[in-house]
């Protein structure tokens, strides 16, 4: 296998046969097999939809078939023939609305027709025309390297577009929007002013469906509250849910309601304890450990059962929790017991079965909540504290994290910041200072937690309406960026920020291995991109700019 699209990549890509995330070399080549597939049938859809037709299963399947290829989400080979299977059937469904439309079908690029075969083995032959190191003699590591970046963006799309969609949030135009530009890649494009446009666009896709989960999310379970969560376990019974899906989260709290067990979050879900529609299950006890990373110290020494949702999973083999971990959703790890429809009776089951706490520990809690509409509830007071010199700068600091070395640096620079300073944070980057004690500003706390990583969101809501405000455009703001890089969610946000134009964003610790060093000089002179260095000279940078 070959891959460079997160930051576990060894140097110069995985070319070996189990990556660093646990992905064998056969899943690895069913990924690629299925994303082919997947632009193929974007190529139909795209066809119908510009004579105004669709197929609402195409549609529905796109974002969850993308979603299963991200970094650390779905491991199980057996899966991903089904998913293979559906692709090709979805390709021809997507062929037939086409048709039926009396759409143009003619000059078809290679995904439309290709045919990877019927048996795995067939497949797997197959594999290396749909890799993407098959294209880097032919086009050159930045042509190949700005077709990732295009790739990776629409991963992380088509993941918040499946996390709204399966709380019933969708739109038709996002949806035609997405297939014209899976359609525009599987043409294999050259041109670098088009791929630059086209990344520019997954950008300005990405931003619609942030929207689209907000409103979902707050459409759902009401806009979240200044909530003190607490970050420390009580006695009882215990199930732990991590991943992103409060659907299946809020699915758990109501079956497991009146029996006893206490549901605790984990990594990306801990903002859900501050949301009013999960907050008022009592037994919603709490977040236990923190990001994404540490889950296989953390989930071994959790005492009762544990359920995967969206994506961050971690081999569970290698420590002693593999007969107590779930999975759900687009997630998978061959042999793991997979919940689907909401049916929780086997977790429940499990948990019951597991010693649980044995007393409460002692009580720790942080804040968070701080969501758009609650920041924006303050909004006078926060812009009297800007004019009056309270707070002198704005930073947001988070994002994905990680395990490799350097990722101190986002801990070591919030802490570092002026007391004069607010801290917006949000993702699981956050876990490196957010029990940090930083202090307020006229009681409003200097590390305002936003939530989940789509919650950039509320963040740039927030920018835009502080800009409004003071009669600025947002670069004109003191508002600092340090972007913690991992994986293709990450990607995704990050197009999002360069389309609506922001600059001077410090993103690491490592930069993508996709980024060529002529990309990354575009991306530098475009957008003045700063790869993040040593965080006290980044910091004194970022003040003397504003």
């Amino acid at each position: 296998m070959y891959c460079v699209q997160c930051e576990q990549s060894n140097k110069g890509g995985c070319a070996v046969k189990v990556g660093s995330c646990g992905k064998t070399a056969d899943v690895a080549d069913q990924q690629d097999v299925l994303l082919r597939l997947m632009q193929g049938v974007s190529v139909y859809a795209d066809r119908a939809a510009r004579v105004g037709a669709r197929d609402e299963q195409v549609d529905s399947f796109t974002p969850h078939a993308w979603f299963t290829t991200l970094t650390n989400v779905n491991f199980d080979s057996t899966r991903f023939d089904r998913l293979i299977d559906r692709a090709i059937g979805m390709r021809e469904r997507a062929r037939a609305c086409a048709l039926t439309a009396g759409a143009d079908l003619s000059a078809l690029p290679e995904p439309a027709t290709w045919n990877p075969g019927i048996t795995r083995a067939e497949r797997a032959a197959a594999a290396p025309f749909a890799a993407i190191q098959r294209w880097m003699d032919r086009d050159g590591p930045s042509v190949t390297g700005l077709r990732n970046l295009l790739l990776y963006g629409l991963k992380g799309t088509a993941a918040y577009s499946e996390h709204a969609r399966v709380l019933g949030q969708e739109e038709a135009a996002i949806n035609a929007e997405f297939h014209r530009i899976s359609a525009f890649l599987a043409t294999d494009p050259t041109d670098i002013d088009a791929l630059l446009r086209e990344c520019l666009a997954v950008g300005g896709l990405n931003l619609k469906v942030m929207a689209l989960l907000d409103a979902a999310n707050t459409g759902r379970f009401g806009h979240p509250e200044i909530t003190m969560v607490r970050m420390s376990p009580v006695a009882g019974k215990a199930i732990l849910v991590s991943g992103h899906d409060m659907g299946d989260l809020e699915a758990l709290l109501q079956q497991t309601e009146g029996l006893g067990i206490n549901v605790y979050t984990h990594g990306e879900l801990m903002p859900a304890n501050a949301y009013p529609g999960l907050k008022k299950y009592a037994h919603l006890a709490g977040n236990y450990g923190g990001a994404w990373q540490d889950q296989q110290k953390e989930f071994d020494a959790f005492p009762g059962a544990i359920l995967m949702t969206s994506n961050c999973l971690i081999n569970p083999e290698i420590k002693g929790y593999a007969d107590r971990i779930f999975t759900a959703g687009p997630v998978g790890w061959n042999g793991v017991p997979h919940i689907q429809n909401h049916e929780f009776a086997p977790v429940i089951a499990c948990a019951l079965t597991q010693p649980g706490f044995a007393a409460d520990a002692p009580e720790q809690r942080i804040p968070a909540g701080f969501a758009r509409n609650t920041v924006m509830g303050v909004a006078d007071t926060l812009l009297g504290m800007i004019k009056g010199g309270e707070v002198k700068n704005l930073f947001l600091i988070g994002g994905c994290d990680g395990a490799r070395p350097g990722r101190n640096y986002f801990h070591d620079l919030a802490v570092s910041t002026p007391a004069d300073s607010l801290v917006l944070t949000l993702g699981c980057g956050k876990f490196r200072f957010n029990r940090e004690d930083m202090g307020t500003i006229n009681g409003i706390p200097r590390v305002l937690d936003m939530g989940q990583c789509n919650d950039a969101y509320s963040a740039i809501q927030v920018a835009v309406a502080v800009a409004g405000a003071l009669g600025c455009e947002v670069n004109d703001l003191p508002l600092h960026y340090g972007i913690s890089w991992f994986e293709q969610k990450a990607t995704a946000v990050l197009l999002t920020m360069l389309h609506l134009g922001l600059r001077k964003i410090h993103l690491g610790p490592t930069l993508p291995q996709f980024l060529t060093p002529e990309v990354l000089g575009v991306l530098i002179d475009k957008f003045d991109i700063r790869p993040t260095g040593d965080p006290q000279e980044d910091l004194a940078r970022m003040l003397a700019a504003a």
